[in-house]
């Protein structure tokens, strides 16, 4: 059959230009019961929120990693409507250090601001995160939610920065992260505050000072924003297959490059998990957000009498392990 007629595109140039900065989120919600069953109204506070706090130019690019009909749909919704400028859709579970490597490729963006779907993003975040990558010498990573227990690991470009500062840029230890953010963030990911807590009483913070700049030494790595070209220097280049884990290791990759991982001193993003805390959803309603659904929890409750017996956690773990990868084939 012959061509009929020529492309209408043909000859003519886009005016679209993409922005300095790509907000990149990784969606994974494969269905909306048991652990999931809140996932999409946290989605829905997390896409909110970044559409509200981001005041400088950005695109925003989301990654769904084999999510359910219901969650696609409402990601190619907000498409439509001009809330999201890249959705890439994956037909399966490619694992979330694959889905990094496909983002940090993709996106457009000189500079990109990753997050998983489960992040609060507060006014001011972007700037203040660009402060960092840009004015401190050698960032890497600069996440706006200072967590303790990321300074546990890929820290050894910060110390050799400390023992041979440069100009103007000095470096103390105190006890400088709240106890309040600690405590929010070990129950937003499963843990017992009380018991965080204890286990990092005598913990003290690595605050740096450049210029007039402050930074927390550390950065967690389910909410940064990073270079482009310094990230993609430190993913694998294999694919592993494993749909979870990779993420220290991509740590300590950033830290043997010599990039350092900072905090901003302020909470400027916070990690909500798979529910909503009573707290946590009074402070969404005063922030202006209507809460779909019932994402809120109960207060945390006194443990099972079944987590005291010895190694119960592990049993009752691999049984919840099974059962998850069960209920997920029927996908």
């Amino acid at each position: 059959m012959a061509r009929l007629g020529i492309n209408p595109a043909r000859g003519k140039v886009t005016s679209y230009r993409p922005a300095r900065v790509t907000v990149a989120i990784l969606v994974y919600i494969p269905h909306l019961e048991g652990y999931f069953q809140h996932k999409l109204e946290i989605l829905k506070v997390a896409l909110q929120s970044a559409a509200r706090h981001t005041t400088p130019p950005y695109d925003l690019l989301v990654f769904d990693n084999g999510s359910c009909a219901a969650v696609v749909d409402y990601l190619r919704a907000q498409r439509d409507a001009g809330l999201i400028q890249y959705l890439l859709l994956s037909s399966q579970n490619i694992g979330k250090i694959g889905a990094l490597k496909i983002i940090f490729n993709a996106a457009p963006g000189e500079i990109v601001a990753y997050s998983d779907d489960d992040i609060l993003y507060y006014p001011g975040w972007l700037e203040a995160h660009l402060a960092l990558l840009e004015g401190f010498p050698s960032a890497g990573t600069v996440s706006g939610a200072p967590v303790r227990n990321a300074a546990r690991h890929a820290m050894q470009s910060l110390d050799k920065l400390a023992a041979q500062p440069p100009p103007g840029l000095t470096i103390r230890r105190e006890r400088r992260i709240p106890n309040e953010w600690e405590a929010d963030w070990a129950l937003s990911t499963g843990r017992d505050p009380q018991e965080h807590l204890d286990a990092t009483r005598q913990d003290a913070d690595s605050v740096l000072h450049f210029g007039a700049l402050e930074a927390i030494g550390g950065a967690d790595h389910f909410q940064f924003a990073c270079f482009k070209q310094v990230i993609l220097q430190a993913l694998p280049n294999e694919w592993s297959g494993k749909l979870m884990g990779h993420m220290i290791e991509l740590d300590e990759a950033l830290d043997g490059l010599g990039f350092l991982r900072l905090s901003t001193p302020q909470r400027y993003t916070r990690h909500l998990g798979n529910s909503l805390s009573p707290a946590v959803a009074q402070e969404l309603r005063a922030l202006g957000f209507s809460l779909e659904g019932e994402a809120a929890t109960p207060q945390r409750r006194k443990k099972h009498w079944s987590l005291y017996l010895p190694g119960s956690r592990r049993v009752l773990r691999g049984i919840y392990n099974r059962l998850f990868n069960i209920l997920h084939q029927l996908d």
